[in-house]
């Protein structure tokens, strides 16, 4: 009689081995992702064209150019953020127009006025020239994302908002509001809406999204007791004030006088 307990043995770790082996090798597997590398070819590149992707895109550009370069309205002169040391020609305009169309908005909205709209003289990241103007024009003055948002301050916020204004001396678009810079370069006869600032009065004002949170140092902003997003961008302020005038007025008027 062979004896077979060695060999059943044997036969036994193999199966036990083998088993192992199986549902190691079945068992899931875990990936990462250790690099990932892009690169960016533009299609605008003559080397890089493809007739097929070409014909596909040129029906949707005519029709955006066509769209961005309709004439909307006429300028009578070049404005510019440069031509003035606390006003310029277009900083009024730019104030003027978001307080007016940001206030169609407002009112409807929630029942009440803007009072004050202040923008940042850097956001204006170009002239408006003279002739005409289309809304290609509203996106290369205004190329950025920014929306119209409204801040309730109080007087006490105004008269730091004006303390700010004449520290920075730039030329910020300003309206609604008036002052005089005396001699020790401190604020007099502040007026909102043609009326004195009352430090515990709520007044409204108009600015953008980017300020509404603190930039550009603004953070009386950060102080507001209400805020409302209207949800309006002031690239499409600019391209409606367009299209619902003829001619783009020039405004000269004195916001900020020295002693």
């Amino acid at each position: 009689m062979v004896n077979l307990k060695k060999y059943n043995d044997v036969s036994k770790l193999f199966v036990i081995f083998l088993t192992f082996f199986l549902v190691v090798s079945c068992s899931k597997q875990n990936y990462y992702v250790t690099k990932i590398e892009g690169k960016r070819i533009p299609i605008t590149e003559k080397e890089n064209q493809v007739p097929e992707i070409e014909n596909f895109i040129k029906p949707y550009r005519e029709h955006i150019n066509k769209d961005l370069d309709s004439v909307l309205a006429y300028c009578p002169e070049t404005l510019d953020k440069s031509s003035g040391k606390w006003q310029t020609k277009i900083g009024n305009l730019m104030a003027d127009v978001t307080l007016m169309r940001g206030n169609i908005v407002f009112q409807a909205r929630e029942k009440k006025k803007i009072d004050i709209c202040l923008l940042n003289s850097g956001g204006i990241r170009s002239i408006l020239p003279k002739g005409n103007v289309t809304a290609r024009t509203a996106f290369e003055i205004m190329p950025f994302e920014n929306s119209l948002v409204v801040i309730a301050l109080k007087g006490a916020q105004i008269i730091e908002m004006v303390d700010f204004f004449i520290a920075e001396k730039k030329p910020h678009p300003l309206a609604g509001v008036t002052f005089t810079i005396d001699k020790n370069n401190n604020a007099k006869n502040i007026e909102v809406q043609g009326k004195p600032v009352q430090k515990e009065t709520i007044y409204y004002v108009g600015t953008n999204d980017y300020l509404s949170n603190g930039g550009d140092n603004m953070n009386f902003f950060k102080k507001g007791v209400q805020k409302f997003d209207l949800e309006y961008k002031l690239r499409t302020i600019l391209i409606d004030y367009f299209k619902a005038v003829d001619t783009i007025p020039v405004i000269n008027d004195i916001r900020i006088t020295e002693e």
